[in-house]
């Protein structure tokens, strides 16, 4: 019987998965009963032939990032993720609502999230600090970088020390060229795990996991701008917004809508001043844009 070992799901090649073992990469088949691997999984594989090996077991996650899927299925992207660093910039310039997006999601994902604010070397940086105070008041680092000048790259590669993390944003804010600066020899190591697995050149598809030089692994996967927005009900969508919690059992009636309900706790922070007006109206509309499952 072949000896089971353990493994790092690292890429997706074709069909098969890269697996990553005391730095051998092995290009293995998932026995069909399993769930879809995602980058990021342990797992167990054995041996099947010189080279090729095959993927018995899933080890138990402590996290999963899901993204939409067709026919309004959801399939996982990456297992096991520390942070999830949500890129946006100043040119386009931000969107508050899509960050507010971002953080319910992981919220409800148990993830920690790092903001980063790129192309911070052009005008109006100013304006942003003070727009994105309410972000820094509960409790979410922000990071002002560029990626063209290198500023503030230094305080963020330190934040990506020993932790697996993954880049989420927009087209255009800038992933690909801060991708670029934490992984310089992206080609060289996607031709490297294609070459160690027998299949050529450029083979990898979708997301694809790096070992980063300062230490920590990052997941890099461009389809990845907005997942799971589908799958939040009300209440978990209220639940994202981490500042309302201390409030959400306080509501005169357990089904609350945080509207125009009487005895809302929640609206009576906002008018308080406790709860910001700006963060509050963003909730609105997020609850009614999205599509949400039946409370």
């Amino acid at each position: 019987m072949a000896e089971v070992k353990e493994g790092l799901a690292i890429a997706h090649l074709g069909q098969g998965i890269a697996v990553e073992n005391n730095g051998r990469i092995i290009l293995c088949q998932p026995l069909r009963k399993l769930d879809t691997i995602a980058v990021g999984d342990k797992v167990l594989w054995s041996e099947a032939a010189p080279g090729q090996g095959r993927i018995e077991e899933i080890l138990p996650r402590h996290s999963l990032l899901m993204r939409p899927a067709r026919n309004g299925k959801t399939r996982p992207v990456a297992a096991n993720i520390d942070r999830v660093v949500v890129i946006f910039a100043m040119e386009p310039r931000y969107d508050c609502l899509l960050i507010d997006q971002y953080l319910a999601i992981c919220e409800n994902s148990n993830f920690k999230v790092a903001l980063v604010l790129n192309k911070a070397d052009l005008p109006g940086t100013e304006e942003a600090d003070r727009e994105l105070a309410v972000y820094v008041g509960l409790g979410y680092p922000i990071y002002k970088v560029s990626a063209k000048t290198g500023m503030g790259l230094e305080g963020l590669k330190q934040a990506l020390q020993g932790q697996v993390s993954i880049f989420t944003g927009q087209s255009g804010v800038g992933k690909s060229s801060l991708t670029r600066v934490f992984i310089p020899d992206k080609e060289i190591k996607i031709n490297a795990i294609s070459a160690s697995a027998k299949l050529g050149r450029h083979t990898t598809t979708a997301a694809t996991l790096y070992h980063l030089k300062e230490g920590g692994n990052l997941i890099d996967s461009p389809g990845v701008a907005i997942f799971g927005l589908a799958d939040l009900t009300a209440d978990e969508l209220a639940y994202g917004y981490k500042e309302f919690r201390p409030y959400i059992g306080n509501c005169r009636f357990n089904d609350c809508r945080h509207e125009q309900d009487k005895g809302c706790a929640i609206r009576t922070a906002v008018e308080k001043g406790t709860i910001s007006e700006c963060r509050y109206r963003r909730f609105l509309k997020l609850k009614d844009k999205i599509p949400l499952k039946p409370r």
